[in-house]
This record gives structure tokens, C-alpha cells and sequence, in this order.
């Protein structure tokens, strides 16, 4: 077994024997709000929103994005487990705004292995085969300027809209 994986077991068998009553909570979020934010390791949304087990939904992708998938989990948030208050947090230095779609598809196409983020950009370092089926995946990278990037995320944030209204949340945008 590698070591992560023990590292990891052990942690969840620590956290399983602790979590005593928490198991009894209630399905929806105690404090009725949701987070959307960024998958960053460096983050830890229940330490900067001050949360506990059951306080709120923490839904985390890269760059913390208003993806299709995010966007339905915070509806299934809202309208079945009554959420009322969303928050959209991004944060600086993010890794989703060191690349774009172009550059993602063409480091897939060379190699499959973990690419080096240099002085000049990201770099494919692995011996091939690549894929090209990172050229048809939208990466919804933050570095985007295109036209199309711009209407995505104006589609993205007026469907969030669309959710607050029919729901009477709020959503905060957090730069």
C-alpha cells in the first residue's frame, strides 16, 4: 500500500472514531449557505469561513468556477436542502490563471506526465503518448479573453442569478 494511501486511512480511521454525535446532524447545511470555491490545496474553506461539520456546502473546483457541474450542485443545494446564500470566493495566485485551453490541449497531446510551470509558461517534460482529447474539454482557465470566454462567464453568472432569483439567495463575488 503507498504510504499516502496509509497516511490517509489512518487519518480517516482517527476522524471516524472522533466524529461522536456528528453523524445524528441534519442533511441540509446548519447555517444554510454554500461556498463555491477553488480546489486550491492551500485553501481551506472551513478554517477562512469559520466552519464546522454540518455548518455549510463547500462545493470546490479548479478555479472555483461556475461550471455546469457547480452550478447544479448549487441548485440541488438550494432547492432541495434550503440553502439561501451562496458565495462565489476566488483567491490570488491561482494556478487556473497560468494557462488556457489552447495550452492544456497541446501539453495532453505531447504527454500524459505532469508538465513544469516555468519563467516562460508550462512545459511538457514526459515521453509521449499524449491525447488529444484535452483539445475538446472547456478548462474554463481564468486566463481566457476571448469573446467566447467573456459570454461563458457572463452565461455563468447570469445563471447564478437566475438561481438567486428564484430562490431569494444572495451570491457574493469575492476577486
Amino acid at each position: 500500500m503507498a504510504p499516502v494511501l496509509q497516511e490517509v486511512l489512518a487519518a480517516n480511521e482517527a476522524y471516524a472514531a472522533s466524529f461522536g454525535d456528528k453523524g445524528k446532524l441534519a442533511m441540509p447545511p446548519a447555517r444554510r449557505f454554500a461556498i463555491l470555491t477553488c480546489m486550491d490545496a492551500r485553501l481551506d474553506p472551513a478554517k477562512y469561513a469559520g466552519l464546522a461539520e454540518g455548518d455549510a456546502h463547500v462545493i470546490r473546483n479548479a478555479g472555483g468556477r461556475a461550471t455546469d457541474d457547480a452550478i447544479r450542485s448549487l441548485v440541488i443545494s438550494t432547492k432541495l436542502l434550503g440553502t439561501r446564500e451562496w458565495f462565489v470566493i476566488h483567491h490570488t495566485n491561482c494556478g487556473m490563471e497560468t494557462f488556457t485551453d489552447q495550452v492544456m490541449g497541446d501539453l495532453l497531446a505531447k504527454s500524459l506526465d505532469t508538465a513544469q510551470l516555468g519563467e516562460a509558461g508550462w512545459r511538457d517534460v514526459g515521453k509521449g503518448p499524449g491525447s488529444i482529447d484535452g483539445k475538446f474539454i472547456k478548462w474554463h482557465t481564468i486566463s481566457e479573453t476571448s469573446p467566447e470566454a467573456w459570454l461563458r462567464t457572463l452565461c455563468a453568472s447570469a445563471t447564478i442569478r437566475w438561481c438567486r432569483r428564484k430562490s431569494r439567495s444572495t451570491a457574493t463575488f469575492t476577486t
